[in-house]
């Protein structure tokens, strides 16, 4: 058994781990910035997590996102 039989996988393992992480922060950062736009996402959202925000405490939940500030690389 030669040794490229064993690093070739492992080094082909690791390299897709931490591409499926860039591509994984990418999308998530872009849905975040897409929710921040459009409130019945962020309803959504919040139905999904067991919520029903009422019209005051969206307009707390889109403030919050329009001030927070997404890090840049």
């Amino acid at each position: 058994m030669s040794w490229v039989n064993i690093v070739v996988p492992i080094v082909t393992l690791l390299a897709g781990a931490v591409g499926g992480f860039f591509v994984g922060v990418f999308y998530l950062r872009k849905q975040l910035e897409k929710m921040q736009n459009d409130p019945e996402m962020i309803q959504k959202m919040a139905k999904q997590m067991g919520y029903n925000l009422n019209k005051q405490q969206m307009q707390k939940a889109q403030h919050m996102m329009r001030n927070q500030k997404m890090p840049r690389r």
